[in-house]
């Protein structure tokens, strides 16, 4: 009889009521239990409750007995209103004060052409609207499907989740084809391939090869993304593999130091014999870092599968910080959310900072043929893009090297002055402290919160080829190079909207050079640094141009982009747009340490700005290149020196705006420039000692605490004794101090020893 009573004990226990998934993790934080606490207690591993926390997975007898009992218990002590039935519970473990959250957007856009575009090695740079967001699971609580499951692959997606007005159209976010999220990392457990997705879902991987591994991804997997914008493609799904994954499918785990040279493993390798023989091709760049695997698309239908390889040095600590040392689950949540903020990697994050541009302006569009009524490309390019064939820059602004000098026929090792080459770079100046500033007691450094994206927000850039033109009248619209002599520009008196204001321009930099000099001639200056001559009351009279009549706001939609992905993730660290500048500057101190994994997706956000705009400068890279003749860079359409240039003036004279408007407000002059980061003399050692607020408003035009693109944050402070002491010991009067103002430590490689 006993056995019967346990029977229906056991019957029972199976069906035990629990509550929603919400208010179990509800329950379990009320009584301050971690999620291990409650695994060891239920003898379970930590993500299995993870995974009923979050919904994607339900506990089984006898386990669920337990479970159902602890709820109970729970729920006795700490009653409460049930929430709403669409409303979710962040996820485990997240992070003070907001858990991940991910911005259900389109993704990029893939040029037309049957072969995908190689990818190019990363190059240094030249450098507040809410997000709406859907909660996506913890990724290390990613609970693993059974093996029991119906088919090769299984999902398991969290039930009831809140979904907030998403940023395209709903459709796109609900794309059946995408809907296990842009990208999976491999990795090998119990001899098992697992691929662990965006939002703590884990995929079994039945594919014993890397052919039989691209089939699966393109049949079965559903990974990938919808298209940015109207003209262009879906992006293609990416495959991380981890050192385990690599050795699974006959990867070396490294490279040899000849294959890093090569940047690719050889074309005899047993792996790419079976891709070959399997009808798979690679791009160009072979089988390195960041793979591209396909077959030539047939008419809509592509077929390409990206591969990113960490232990090759796919992700690069300058820019990707410690993400290759991640597990699985939390590098998915890395790339995951860098992939549905801004897009998924296409390689470097100059690379796709380039490919975003792209894939927002599509170079080509699909048209129906009038006689056949099948799409084919259009023979003009998408209107606003860049088109598909390369355009070549005027000879000022052309790098040494560039073929379009040797037209030129300069002598042997000539050196091009201001008046033969556009030098368009960001700001490194420094002067030395008047006896005033010496008697102050802290150097105070702001930084302007992605400033090179700002710079391009409304920029209007040049679209096609340059057109030179004789003794121009100058146009603030036109995009173009002017050569213009800024010499006679007084910083001692210069206009302030409708009023002349007299500065001391002796501790001004000049806005029109790098270097912060006061011009002596004529020069090359891209628009915006014309502009602004203008802007200060002074007449321009160029002598020649190069400009382009076809422009457009090119890079809006890349900057709308990258900001919306900033201030996501920003929010998710505890730093919102809306703060008083107080509880601004407390919640960016130690910002990335609430949650070191955002804090990794803020940097790649970061890296893709400066290192996008860098790619549209790009040198040679070896490949037994010689001064005048053609690099492959060159072959691109977003080869375009002009748009770098135009984008760095333009942050460089919005910086000189600022800076203006503080001097004529306060007297207070910076002491060092360094890009984005200035530097002032002040009493107290907070941002707050020297930048003007009048009940809690700050000067027009001026400088402003905020994590907004273009706003300020507080870079770092030190001692006017500590600056007066380096400069002394490396007996430099204009050592730049915006370069050591963050910790203080300087070098005698620093100072170019």
């Amino acid at each position: 009889m006993s056995e019967l009573f346990d029977a229906v004990d056991a019957l029972l226990a199976s069906r035990a009521t629990l509550p929603p998934p919400a208010e179990r993790k509800r329950l379990r934080a009320a009584h301050g239990l971690t999620i291990d606490e409650v695994a060891t207690a239920l003898k379970v591993r930590r993500a299995t409750v993870s995974g009923w926390e979050a919904g994607k997975t339900e506990p089984r007898p006898p386990e669920r007995d337990a479970y159902a009992r602890l709820l109970d218990k729970l729920a006795e002590l700490y009653p409460t209103t049930p929430a709403p039935a669409a409303e979710t519970v962040p996820p485990p473990d997240a992070p003070a004060p907001a858990a991940l959250t991910a911005v259900p957007a389109p993704a990029q856009g893939q040029p037309l052409p049957t072969e995908p575009t190689s990818d190019a090695g990363s190059v240094s740079a030249p450098l507040e609207p809410q997000v709406p967001a859907l909660d996506l699971a913890d990724a290390p609580a990613a609970a693993r499907t059974p093996a029991s499951a119906t088919g090769p692959t299984s999902t398991s997606r969290r039930p009831g989740a809140k979904k907030a007005a998403p940023a395209a159209p709903p459709a796109d976010v609900a794309d059946p084809r995408f809907e296990n999220g842009p990208l999976a990392v491999l990795d090998v457990e119990d001899g098992k391939v697992l691929a662990y997705c965006v939002g703590g879902l884990v995929l079994d991987v039945p594919a014993k090869s890397l052919p039989s591994l691209v089939e699966w991804t393109l049949r079965e997997a559903k990974l990938g993304q919808p298209k940015l914008s109207g003209p262009g493609r879906p992006a293609d799904p990416l495959l991380v593999l981890t050192e385990a994954a690599l050795e699974c499918y006959g990867l070396p785990t490294g490279l040899s130091e000849d294959e890093k040279d090569a940047g690719r493993i050889p074309e005899g390798h047993k792996v790419i014999k079976q891709l070959v023989r399997a009808d798979w091709k690679l791009t160009k760049r072979g089988f390195g870092p960041w793979a591209r695997i396909y077959r030539p698309a047939k008419g809509s239908e592509r077929q390409c599968v990206q591969l990113c390889i960490p232990s090759w040095n796919a992700l690069d600590a300058r820019f990707w910080g410690h993400a290759a040392q991640l597990p699985p689950a939390e590098l998915a949540r890395v790339l995951g959310t860098y992939a549905m903020r801004v897009m998924t990697p296409r390689g470097s994050t100059a690379v796709t900072g380039l490919e975003l541009m792209t894939a927002l302006h599509p170079p080509t569009h699909a048209v129906r043929d009038e006689e056949t009524g099948a799409l084919r490309q259009a023979d003009t390019k998408t209107p606003g893009s860049l088109g598909s064939d390369p355009v070549d820059c005027a000879p000022c602004e052309a790098p040494d090297g560039h073929p379009v000098l040797t037209a030129l026929d300069l002598p042997r090792f000539h050196v091009r002055g201001p008046s033969e080459k556009l030098f368009e770079e960001a700001y490194d100046w420094a002067r030395p402290m008047t006896d005033a500033e010496c008697t102050l007691r802290h150097l105070v450094g702001i930084d302007v919160n992605m400033a090179f994206a700002a710079g391009a927000n409304g920029l209007n850039v040049g679209l096609g080829e340059p057109t030179h033109v004789k003794a121009p009248a100058f146009d603030p619209k036109l995009p173009g190079s002017w050569l213009v002599d800024l010499s006679h520009v007084d910083l001692s008196r210069v206009k302030a909207g409708k009023e002349w204001v007299e500065l001391d321009g002796s501790l001004l930099p000049s806005p029109f050079t790098p270097k912060g000099d006061h011009p002596t001639g004529p020069a090359w200056y891209a628009t915006p640094t014309v502009a602004y001559a203008q802007e200060l009351g002074y007449d321009v009279t160029p002598t020649e141009a190069y400009v382009r009549y076809d422009n457009g706001r090119y890079l809006d939609g890349w900057y709308q982009r990258l900001r919306d992905a900033y201030l996501a993730t920003m929010a998710d660290l505890g730093v919102t747009a809306d703060l008083p500048p107080e509880d601004f500057l407390t919640a960016m101190d130690g910002y990335k340490a609430r949650d070191p994994e955002l804090g990794i997706v803020i940097t790649a956000i970061k890296a893709t700005v400066k290192g996008g705009l860098g790619k549209l400068r790009e040198r040679p890279r070896g490949e037994g290149w010689r001064p005048g003749e053609r690099w492959r860079a060159l072959e691109r359409p977003t080869w375009r020196p002009d748009i770098r240039a135009a984008v760095i003036s333009r942050t460089r004279i919005n910086l000189h705006r600022k800076i203006v408007k503080h001097a004529a407000f306060t007297g207070q002059y910076p002491i060092a420039v360094l890009s984005d980061c200035v530097v002032y003399a002040a009493d107290g050692p907070s941002p707050l000692d020297i930048l003007p607020y009048r009940d809690g408003k700050p000067l027009p035009g001026g400088f402003k605490l905020g994590i907004n693109p273009g706003l300020v944050k507080h870079e770092g402070t030190q001692t006017v004794l500590w600056g007066e002491g380096v400069r002394e010991q490396f007996d430099a009067p204009q050592l730049n101090f915006a370069r050591f103002i963050k910790d203080g430590t300087v070098t005698a490689a620093d100072n170019g020893e």
